[in-house]
């Protein structure tokens, strides 16, 4: 088997009986599980999940290339971007303090900076996400043949759910950009996005993501809990909350 074939998503790993039967491939069950490690690390505070990210997101980005996905497929960019940030921001002591980076809650200012961008982003993006996507796609191709490769530009598709593939992009970026800083808001988001996300893989016949998104909505929900106690114990509260 060449590395070529491992990453087709036609490449099956098992037949799962889901439905008609369901064909799960080798990327896609490597990315998954690199996927639920990487977030159930993260709700335990380890910066350990930054590695299964980093795996997560390169593995994904294959798969929603395959499937046109293509918000999605370059969301990833950002991930992998954002892990290695991640992971130095955890591990670097901040130059005011020279502590680490403590769980704690947006402040009133930042939450409505955060929203109020949040919004605007999804607004202008829902209509627009077909032809950014292209442009970004065509720069990929053309930065890869600059670089001695010879691909030939895919035929691109209108995405299939331009609303809530716009919701997710936005808010999985708002919510990773948070996580990296340790706010605890970034876990009510994932809840958000993976509830949407369930949807999308389902309607798009990829059943493991689906699956693996129920999954991760207990997690991110069990990580929100877990953030709240300790940010509490870190003496830090919910905007407008009474200390």
């Amino acid at each position: 088997m060449d590395i070529a074939t491992w990453f087709d998503i036609n490449n099956t790993l098992v037949n799962i009986p889901i439905g008609s039967g369901y064909a799960l491939s080798w990327v896609e069950a490597f990315g998954t599980l690199a996927g639920l490690l990487c977030i159930w690390f993260a709700s335990q505070e380890k910066t350990i999940n930054y590695l299964f990210g980093l795996i997560n997101v390169t593995l994904f980005a294959i798969i929603f290339y395959q499937i046109q996905l293509y918000g999605l497929l370059m969301l990833q960019l950002f991930f992998f971007a954002a892990n290695v940030y991640g992971w130095y921001a955890w591990t670097r002591p901040q130059q005011e303090t020279g502590e680490l980076l403590k769980v704690r809650w947006l402040s009133t200012t930042k939450l409505g900076v955060t929203v109020v961008i949040a919004v605007a982003a999804i607004l202008w993006l829902t209509p627009n996400i077909y032809p950014v996507f292209t442009a970004l796609a065509q720069a990929a191709v053309d930065g890869i043949n600059m670089l001695g490769g010879n691909l030939s530009m895919p035929q691109i598709e209108p995405n299939a759910f331009p609303f809530l593939d716009s919701v997710v992009t936005v808010l999985s970026v708002v919510a990773q950009i948070l996580m990296t800083r340790k706010y605890v808001e970034n876990w009510f988001l994932w809840v958000l996005i993976n509830i949407i996300s369930v949807g999308i893989y389902a309607a798009q016949g990829v059943y493991a993501m689906s699956i693996q998104y129920c999954i991760l909505l207990f997690i991110a929900a069990n990580g929100a809990r877990q953030w709240m106690n300790t940010a509490k114990s870190n003496d830090s509260h919910p905007a407008g909350a009474k200390a």
